[in-house]
């Protein structure tokens, strides 16, 4: 299990999504923090950015997020898939 650690960043972003979106990604950080690489999150290495990730909330929305130490993973931003 890992620790999940949002930057301001992340939850200035967080309160700009609906209540259900807000509701459907609380979900889905339950699953990041069982398991990162959970295929219903479709994890993948972000290019352009050195060790960060990115998962799917939806077909739309995204978290960008990277390890830091062995079991915490740093929240860095959410957002709309066009956005990020």
């Amino acid at each position: 299990m890992y620790n999940l650690e949002p930057t301001k960043a992340f939850k200035k972003s967080l309160k700009k999504l609906s209540g259900n979106e807000q509701r459907t990604v609380a979900g889905k950080l339950k699953i990041l923090a069982k398991d990162p690489f959970h295929p219903s999150l479709r994890t993948k290495k972000v290019q352009s950015l050195k060790d960060v990730f990115e998962c799917s909330v939806n077909m739309d929305i995204r978290i960008l997020w990277k390890h830091e130490g062995n079991r915490l993973i740093l929240l860095i931003d959410i957002g709309h898939h066009d956005i990020l």
